[in-house]
């Protein structure tokens, strides 16, 4: 079995959410979802059959988001793994609706930073060991941290 990891690509700004589900109507569901989440949000989706035809399944409202997303998915090439770009909101505003579709069976990452996912290969198939998210700690926040952080949320609309 061979280790590898696949780093998503994807321009600085845009989230991605990383997951695995079972079944193949999982792409046009995490549509749905997406799309009744918010008029201003753009998106791409890309989600990977592990039998049958065994295609790389994509969705979205977004060309340019919809062909990286495919893009993304191929390379990570795991079986039934999703990847979804989104700019024009956050994780945050479309992740209850995701975990609630029936076939979701796990999230392994929701972020901006950049994504690499660690994957084995036994030469028929991947599957997806986990993920790194952004970079390591650079210590622990200070007084004046914690005030930049309130100050932060509350710039941006997530706290009052």
């Amino acid at each position: 079995m061979e280790m590898l990891t696949v780093a998503i690509k994807k321009p600085e700004d845009v989230n991605v959410i990383l997951g695995q589900a079972h079944f193949i109507k999982t792409v046009e569901d995490l549509y749905e979802a997406l799309i009744a989440s918010s008029t201003a949000l753009k998106f791409g989706l890309a989600f990977c059959e592990s039998s049958g035809a065994c295609k790389v399944r994509v969705e979205g409202n977004d060309q340019e988001l919809k062909d990286l997303a495919a893009v993304n998915a191929l390379e990570i090439a795991a079986g039934h793994t999703f990847v979804i770009l989104l700019s024009g909101g956050f994780p945050i505003n479309v992740l209850n609706a995701v975990k609630g579709l029936s076939e979701v069976c796990t999230l392994y990452a929701a972020t901006a930073n950049p994504l690499e996912v660690i994957l084995a290969d036994n030469g028929k198939g991947r599957g997806v060991l986990g993920v790194i998210d952004g970079l390591k700690p650079a210590g622990i926040e200070t007084q004046k941290d914690v005030s930049w952080r309130k100050t932060f949320l509350r710039e941006i609309g997530y706290k009052r």
